[in-house]
């Protein structure tokens, strides 16, 4: 009879004991899986590479970019002219903080430069000549961007050789075929592809 009574004791112990450990181990299981997914986050937010952020957050420079290439292909002072006053917008609201201070440093350096030639010809709406020679400058900033910080597209960069006496000029383009914004209608295909960026 006694060892009937313990052996009911140690079962009502050992079974009391298996459920109250039950849900602490479903919580520390729980925690656990937390404390995975934290980390998996925090993993993947560090293996991002801030050049892939840097890509998605300048991808609005380069829009603006593309259409300002586009209105002065057409031989349109004053849509170059929006698309200069929208790229300055684009400069003042891009986000940095996916930027390591270097980063930072070389955006700046970058944009500074960048950024008057688009006030340039967001202001000069009538004057296609003038605008074009600020494209040409500016045409060089974005190409350092993008090769700094990728464009989150594939884009050439091209080469028009009649421009400005003959010395030449670039852009960049989001089409392999050949709109020349330098020469415009007068000479629209004229140019070749220098470089293929991804």
């Amino acid at each position: 009879m006694k060892n009937l009574f313990f052996y009911t004791i140690a079962v009502t112990i050992i079974f009391t004991a298996c459920n109250n450990s039950n849900p602490a181990n479903k919580e520390a299981a729980n925690n656990s899986q937390k404390t995975t997914a934290v980390l998996d986050t925090s993993t993947k937010q560090q293996t991002t590479p801030s050049e892939i952020k840097a890509a998605v957050s300048i991808k609005e420079i380069v829009e603006n970019y593309l259409q300002m290439k586009n209105a002065f292909a057409k031989d349109n002072d004053k849509a170059a002219a929006t698309a200069g006053d929208e790229m300055v917008k684009s400069f003042a609201s891009f986000n940095k903080t996916a930027l390591t201070p270097d980063q930072v440093k070389i955006y700046n350096d970058i944009t500074d430069d960048a950024k008057e030639h688009a006030e340039h010809i967001g202001k000069n709406a009538g004057n296609i000549k003038h605008q074009r020679e600020h494209f040409d400058m500016l045409s060089k900033d974005v190409f350092q961007l993008v090769k700094t910080f990728g464009a989150g597209q594939q884009l050439y960069y091209d080469h028009c050789p009649m421009y400005n006496d003959g010395k030449g000029a670039n852009w960049l383009s989001e089409t392999k075929d050949i709109q020349n914004p330098y020469l415009g209608k007068s000479m629209l295909t004229c140019g070749s592809v220098k470089e293929q960026l991804k």
